[in-house]
């Protein structure tokens, strides 16, 4: 259950809704299901939003925009690969289909087809929303205090929509 007067501040668990706009004031994503975060805990949550968040109670909203530099990084060309269409797989001769790479550390990167052309594929690792300055227009549904084991792991128990009140 959650209070409509609490405050949001560090060990609450807040719930919001969001829509994202790209730099050309596009919508790139909107969640109108409630989702939630343990505010202070650094998981999963951009700090600038977290702190502009701080004392808001549910019915407020913020808008905040974030640099790439804030957000989604800058846009690395080296994130970018150019192959024979060829030397590809045919399930993945698709525009946005997606291949994860493993590098020699075992760390594994997804990659999305964003070009193809009669001879060309090119696939891309960075961010869709990297090198641009992005838009969240973030709403407070609820808020309430967090349990001794979301504490502990920083992770709400459940993020289904709270029972406003």
């Amino acid at each position: 259950m959650t209070d409509t007067l609490l405050p949001i501040q560090k060990n609450r668990v807040v719930y919001i809704t969001y829509t994202i706009k790209d730099e050309k004031d596009d919508f790139f994503e909107k969640s109108d299901l409630p989702v939630a975060y343990v505010h202070g805990a650094d998981k999963g949550l951009f700090h600038k939003i977290e702190a502009a968040l701080e004392g808001r109670v549910a019915g407020e909203a913020v808008t905040v925009s974030l640099t790439p530099e804030e957000g989604f990084g800058p846009r690395l060309a080296e994130l970018t690969f150019t192959d024979d269409i060829n030397n590809v797989p045919p399930q993945f001769r698709r525009l946005g289909a997606e291949v994860e790479f493993q590098n020699e550390h075992g760390e594994v990167k997804t990659f999305v087809v964003s070009a193809i052309s009669d001879t060309q594929l090119t696939v891309d690792g960075n961010h869709p929303l990297a090198g641009q300055t992005v838009t969240f227009y973030v709403s407070v549904v609820g808020v309430r205090a967090a349990t001794p084991t979301e504490l502990a792991t920083g992770e709400p128990a459940d993020s289904t929509a709270p029972t406003l009140h």
